[in-house]
């Protein structure tokens, strides 16, 4: 296929990759349909060009176009957090809790969806919970059997949470088998993200402390990356999100981990 002719000189690839990415920063979704025409190229150079923007982590490919990749400032208040995505939380933390038995200690981390675990563990007796959450802490108030281990540190009001390095003292003289992470942004190039440097510690240090480590996070913030670097997520075990989440960044991320980390894609009923 030829290319449209134009009257202006043809960009050079990267000049051309340069525009798609302000492109896509104005309107955040565009068709391979539109770039082209908005470019004055083929439908085929804007695939590879897509196909080169993704590989350095600028874009992401989706089903017959691209999306920005979208910078997370800062997180929203728990309250806000708790009434969006009810659906996929609640899915991906009844898979999640499957994974947990009797006998084990389980790191739960700060976050609404690991907060939907809480039912579906109600039914484990001989289980030891470790986390920096208050809401999730509080919540085993009455249960008669299960153990809690509240990691102390400075508090964040916003959050309902410890954060910090002090957790990181505590959760250092602990083993624990599982450890469930949460994020506001992940991606396969940067991995686990997130804005606070606050918040990054305590997760460093549950991963540390744990036989294996999952990632509970929905699909909505994948493709998204925050200023502070926790993991790469070809250091996690399992990585548990919903079916918003493409099967092909699903396989890319097993690809980038070398068989070590699985991705579960949890069906939401809508």
């Amino acid at each position: 296929m030829s290319e449209p002719q134009t009257s202006e000189p043809p960009l050079i690839p990267e000049q051309r990759r340069d525009l798609i990415v302000r492109h896509l920063r104005q309107d955040s979704v565009l068709s391979y349909r539109q770039l082209a025409g908005l470019l004055g190229v083929s439908h085929m150079t804007i695939r590879r060009d897509i196909a080169e923007l993704e590989e350095q982590g600028r874009v992401i490919a989706t089903q017959g176009g691209a999306k920005s990749v979208a910078r997370v400032a800062s997180e929203p208040p728990r309250i806000e957090k708790s009434t969006t995505e009810v659906r996929e939380k609640d899915a991906i933390a009844a898979r999640a809790a499957q994974l947990v038995h009797e006998s084990m200690t389980v790191y739960l981390d700060a976050g609404t969806t690991i907060q939907a675990m809480r039912p579906y563990l109600d039914h484990l007796h001989d289980l030891t919970i470790v986390t920096n959450d208050l809401v999730i802490a509080s919540s085993y108030l009455d249960h008669p059997t299960i153990e809690v281990i509240v990691v102390g540190g400075r508090l964040d009001k916003q959050n309902q949470s410890t954060v910090g390095r002090l957790p990181s003292i505590v959760l250092a003289e602990l083993s624990i088998d599982i450890a469930f992470l949460s994020t506001s942004s992940w991606d396969l190039r940067r991995g686990i993200t997130i804005p606070s440097e606050s918040k990054v510690e305590p997760k460093k240090a549950a991963a540390r402390a744990a036989g294996s480590t999952m990632l509970v996070a929905t699909s909505s913030k994948y493709g998204t990356f925050g200023r502070y670097r926790v993991l790469g997520l070809d250091e996690l075990s399992t990585i548990i999100t919903d079916d918003g989440l493409p099967l092909r960044d699903a396989a890319s991320i097993e690809a980038d981990g070398g068989g070590g980390t699985s991705v579960e894609r949890v069906t939401v009923s809508r």
